[in-house]
């Protein structure tokens, strides 16, 4: 699709310019895309909030970053962890006290390929609910910074959104029947693909133009997602296929989530990552979104559903 844009190589971070003053939010920034979107932000000038469920490993990342980029860089992290509503409250309500500008929020974290049908705190199943419910409590919550700020929400998708159902199966939300490490992946990167069209539309409808919100993908990039949570076989699977072209390095597998933090006028409709085959690797640029991703009843419908389930509606 359209990388013309940005000539042959695609988007690549040399367009951003310096990002001194900007404050950014990333989830999942231990390891993979988060740590690389962190780190070339903070080189840009930028302060990183990182997202982490982790303090200990967040320690280190922020050790790694310092030693790398030196001690004056200004980057921090508040623990949260996606998979429980109590804890995404008690990180917003941090946020919201002592990050008085958001200037973009990358929602980058993500569990998959849960081999046995889990459940969260809250009772969701686990993929759903850390990928989808846990974020979108977190957009929610720290809506009205960033919109005080005039500044953006990414969400970090999957082309997986496409290997599963063509909509949300919504008689049976934690997949009771028919459960499927895959499938339900699948189905928690639609669920947050959608919300993100949605949440243009009644921005729009609202007459708020302030906000941008994005979605991307990374392609097929060499970070941990797999083995974080993966059966054993998936994980064998994933790390010989980490050694091959078809998968691109982490780093790569970051611009998508910094073009749609960082591009001017950038368009909200697209969906932005690699553009090569399969949309695996390749330049960045805008990749093409299927129609069952924005089936407006089925949007609004999660949209409702999801505001029920997280106890919270959005002001709007």
């Amino acid at each position: 699709m359209s990388t013309s844009k940005f000539g042959k190589q695609g988007w690549t971070p040399e367009r951003i310019g310096s990002l001194k003053g900007k404050t950014y939010l990333i989830t999942g920034t231990t390891s993979g895309t988060g740590f690389e979107a962190a780190k070339i932000l903070l080189s840009k000038g930028a302060k990183v909030v990182m997202l982490n469920r982790n303090t200990k490993k967040s320690e280190g990342s922020i050790a790694a970053l310092k030693q790398k980029l030196g001690n004056d860089i200004a980057v921090s992290n508040i623990h949260m962890d996606l998979a429980e509503q109590a804890s995404v409250k008690k990180a917003a309500e941090e946020i919201l006290k002592t990050v008085s500008q958001i200037d973009a929020l990358i929602c980058n974290a993500a569990i998959a390929q849960v081999p046995k049908q889990t459940f969260t705190v809250d009772g969701f199943e686990s993929q759903l609910g850390v990928n989808h419910y846990g974020n979108f409590l977190l957009q929610a919550l720290l809506y009205p910074r960033i919109e005080e700020s005039k500044g953006r929400i990414v969400i970090v998708g999957s082309m997986g959104y496409n290997l599963g159902l063509k909509t949300i199966q919504f008689k049976n939300m934690n997949w009771d029947n028919n459960y499927n490490p895959n499938g339900v992946y699948s189905q928690s990167k639609l669920a947050q693909i959608m919300c993100v069209y949605e949440l243009q539309n009644r921005l729009k409808k609202a007459d708020k133009t302030d906000v941008k919100v994005y979605a991307c993908h990374p392609g097929a990039s060499r970070t941990s997602l797999i083995k974080t949570s993966a059966s054993l076989m998936t994980r064998f699977i994933w790390q010989l296929m980490k050694l091959s072209p078809i998968v691109q390095s982490a780093e790569k597998g970051s611009y998508p989530e910094l073009m749609c933090a960082t591009e001017p006028n950038l368009d909200q409709a697209g969906f932005y990552g690699p553009t090569g085959r399969n949309y695996w690797t390749g330049p960045v640029g805008e990749c093409k979104l299927e129609p069952h991703a924005k089936d407006k009843p089925a949007m609004e419908k999660l949209w409702n559903l999801s505001e029920k389930a997280t106890g919270l509606e959005w002001n709007l």
